[in-house]
């Protein structure tokens, strides 16, 4: 049975090479993933170990980085919905969201000229949608969105858009089958995939199940104890104070080196990681160094390389954690696939570059666009990582280090949603 399988995922994989080559898909990729019965991860998986055009693999690209970038979406409003347990509504919001993405985003990326008579319109809809004003400003403050992006987005993009539809926004929720079928159209002509179906978990978008440190729900709270022995006010001075002592804290018993547990876990592998995680901490010490002086200046090449240090410790603490964690939900030891995964390391790397370097900069509440030279996405241009790839191990190295403060927990959300507004975007439309 799995080698019959196997046949029709191969053959399936050449219809799809034919198509692109060709220029004539016949079908949507969804409709060959379910003739086929396989998701998105695996074949791919297969399509990678056959030398392909060019153009098949720039199909590849745009199709995984488009489901990626659904995927992540799709899982954070799937979390906020659970507070409002409807489905429903979720089912609504989604593919809500799908058409929008489609009629709207483009205008707003491309910023044509609205015609006056739908500015006209969009006016006389936003005085009779004050309730939604109210409703957009406690989202906002809910989700630490900007409020006047927000409403500027749904008074000149969101309500024209809505009225296309023939929706009013005040007269309740539209149909979803109404919805469905208006989607069904895009989609249909995108010959893509069908993102409807990550609201029935469908097998054909399921993630890689080897990258079980991926997408975790992030904590968005420490633990209650800690909570409790925070002493408010705070100065910024005392706040950065605290942060720093708490990182040493974390530290100071930590080492520049795998230990002996992480070692274990190397060696256990298939293909034992230790040499080439070696050489990569060492040449991405020289780089991190090298761009740390050119940021802030020569005389500053030990600090860098003391920042680097900690972050190093950082990364084998966060590192070890995971594998233990892992270790006991699946009752696996052997790890070979993900430590011998570049992108995995370079992102976890990165990710604890990020903690030390935005735990010594003078406020991590401040607005990532502003401050240093060396404030996020810095690190992701040093390192030359791709930001949705760093985004997939923001919540699991918050849930690896559980000493982490609610100041730097709130810094790497930051972090995850301005690769979700517009990072993760750019590299979509690349």
């Amino acid at each position: 049975e799995g080698y019959n399988q196997r046949k029709k995922e191969l053959w399936g994989i050449c219809v799809f090479i034919a198509a692109v080559d060709l220029d004539d898909m016949p079908f949507t990729f969804t409709e060959l993933q379910k003739s086929i019965e396989t998701s998105i991860y695996k074949f791919f998986d297969l399509l990678k170990e056959i030398d392909t055009s060019t153009k098949v693999d720039n199909a590849m690209s745009r199709l995984l980085k488009k489901y990626n970038v659904l995927c992540a979406l799709y899982s954070k409003l799937e979390r906020i919905s659970t507070e409002i347990n409807s489905v429903l509504v979720l089912k609504v919001s989604w593919i809500t969201f799908l058409l929008a993405k489609e009629t709207a985003v483009i205008p707003i990326n491309g910023s044509p000229r609205t015609p006056r008579r739908g500015q006209n319109r969009s006016a006389r809809i936003a005085k009779q949608l004050e309730n939604d004003t109210r409703i957009i400003e406690v989202l906002c403050k809910e989700h630490e969105c900007n409020i006047d992006e927000v409403k500027n987005v749904y008074f000149k993009n969101f309500i024209p858009f809505m009225n296309s539809l023939g929706i009013v926004a005040s007269s309740g929720l539209p149909e979803v089958e109404s919805l469905s079928k208006q989607y069904e159209e895009i989609y249909l002509k995108s010959k893509d995939l069908d993102a409807r179906l990550f609201l029935d978990h469908d097998k054909t978008l399921q993630a890689d199940p080897t990258d079980s440190f991926e997408m975790q729900r992030t904590p968005r709270k420490s633990n209650p104890d800690e909570e409790l022995n925070m002493i408010l006010p705070q100065t910024p001075v005392r706040t950065v104070m605290n942060t720093i002592q708490q990182l040493m804290m974390i530290l100071n018993s930590a080492s520049d080196q795998p230990s002996e547990n992480l070692l274990s876990y190397f060696n256990n592998c298939t293909v034992n990681p230790k040499e080439n995680i070696l050489k990569r901490v060492k040449d991405i010490g020289y780089i991190f160094k090298e761009k740390f002086a050119e940021a802030v200046g020569q005389g500053c090449v030990e600090i860098g390389s003391q920042r680097y240090k900690l972050g190093v410790r950082l990364y084998y603490r966060v590192m070890e954690s995971m594998l233990k964690s892992e270790e006991e939900r699946l009752s696996i030891q052997n790890f070979s696939k993900l430590l011998n995964d570049n992108v995995f390391h370079m992102s976890l790397l990165a990710c604890a570059l990020e903690v030390v370097m935005a735990t010594y900069s003078r406020s991590t509440s401040q607005n990532l666009d502003i401050g240093t030279d060396l404030s996020f996405p810095w690190i992701l241009n040093v390192l030359n990582l791709k930001a949705f790839d760093f985004y997939k191990v923001i919540e699991s190295f918050i849930k690896a280090e559980a000493n982490l403060t609610r100041e730097m927990i709130k810094h790497l959300e930051r972090c995850e949603h301005r690769i979700m507004e517009s990072l993760a975007w750019l590299s979509v439309s690349n």
